[in-house]
C-alpha cells in the first residue's frame, strides 16, 4: 500500500492482513502493480518506477510518451495481458502503455460510464483491477456507486 504524500508504503501479510513492514520511497505515490516479477510505481508524473518486489529498491524507470511527448498525470496502474494500464488523473480515460518502450499505445474511453446525475456526486476515475485467471477487467472510482466490468472493443 502506497501513501499519496507521507512517502511510505506498507506491506501485509496476504492471509491475516496484518501488516508486516514498511519502505520509504522518494516520491509521492499515486499507483501500484505488478508484471509477475517486479513492482511498477506512479507518482502523477509521466515517469513509471520499477522496484524489486522483495527490497522494494528502484531497478529501473521508464518515461511514459504519446507520440514522443511526455504524458503525465499517471495515477492508478494495473498489469493487463502484458501492458501497463494507467488511468490519468481527473480523465475518465485509462492509457494501454508499452512496459517495453514506454510509448501509450492506445486509450480506454470510459466517459459516459456514470449517469450525469451519478457524476454529479462521485470524485475520480481511479480503480482498475484485472482478474487474469477469468481475463475479467474491472474499473471504479473515488465515491461511484457501482463497479463496471468492462470489456475492450478495437476500434475499426
Amino acid at each position: 500500500q502506497l501513501t499519496f504524500t507521507s512517502r511510505i508504503g506498507f506491506i501485509y501479510d496476504k492471509q491475516s492482513l496484518g501488516r508486516l513492514d514498511s519502505v520509504s520511497y522518494p516520491t509521492q505515490g499515486w499507483g501500484l502493480t505488478h508484471d509477475g516479477s517486479r513492482l511498477i510505481m506512479s507518482d502523477g508524473s509521466s515517469t513509471l518506477y520499477f522496484r524489486d518486489a522483495k527490497t522494494f529498491e528502484e531497478t529501473g524507470r521508464l518515461t511514459v510518451t504519446k507520440n514522443g511527448e511526455p504524458q503525465d498525470q499517471l495515477n492508478e496502474l494495473e498489469y493487463v495481458r502484458g501492458e501497463i494500464y494507467a488511468n490519468l488523473f481527473t480523465h475518465d480515460l485509462v492509457a494501454r502503455i508499452s512496459p517495453d518502450t514506454g510509448e501509450i499505445l492506445g486509450w480506454v474511453d470510459l466517459r459516459g460510464l456514470l449517469s450525469v446525475d451519478e457524476r454529479k456526486s462521485t470524485d475520480v476515475l481511479n480503480g482498475i483491477a484485472y482478474d487474469a485467471d477469468n481475463d475479467r477487467l474491472f474499473v471504479t472510482g473515488k465515491l461511484w456507486p457501482w463497479l463496471f466490468e468492462i470489456e475492450l472493443i478495437p476500434q475499426s
